[in-house]
């Protein structure tokens, strides 16, 4: 288990895995191979802006797309999921950056302590070993 610094959620992860330096009051934990690039990863950031259950699925691949991503493409959406803690809305999308390829789930979670983001990601080629292993990391968290 990763808590974000706040202890306001806490992020379960997969063996193996570890964690990865990170932006100031977020949770970040990866991951890699024999070079140290990320393979997948999971991150939990408190709320920041101006995302809601209702704007998330608008708000996730702008925000993406703000910090530097490219090609940044919804691929589903649902609003409404039964969180163990609370009610969240989520994107599945695929993105560039100038190193690599990802595919995300990202989810925005409202729990009965906090407003919370969560996503898992993995490069396309680690998506079939890699998405189920987010998603059940994604189903188990709580804020």
């Amino acid at each position: 288990m990763a808590r974000l610094p706040s202890s306001s959620a806490a992020l379960a992860y997969p063996s193996g895995w570890h964690t990865i330096a990170t932006d100031s009051g977020t949770v970040s934990v990866a991951l890699t191979d024999r070079s140290d690039t990320i393979v997948s990863y999971l991150n939990a950031t408190p709320r920041q802006g101006v995302e809601t259950l209702a704007n998330w699925s608008s708000f996730r691949p702008h925000h993406v797309a703000a910090e530097g991503a490219r090609d940044v493409r919804v691929l589903a959406r649902a609003e409404h999921l039964p969180f163990r803690s609370g009610q969240g809305s989520c994107v599945i999308d695929s993105y560039s950056t100038s190193k690599t390829h990802y595919i995300e789930i990202a989810c925005f979670v409202q729990g009965a302590r906090a407003a919370t983001v969560i996503v898992g990601a993995a490069q396309p080629g680690a998506w079939s070993s890699q998405g189920p292993l987010l998603e059940r990391a994604i189903a188990s968290f709580t804020t």
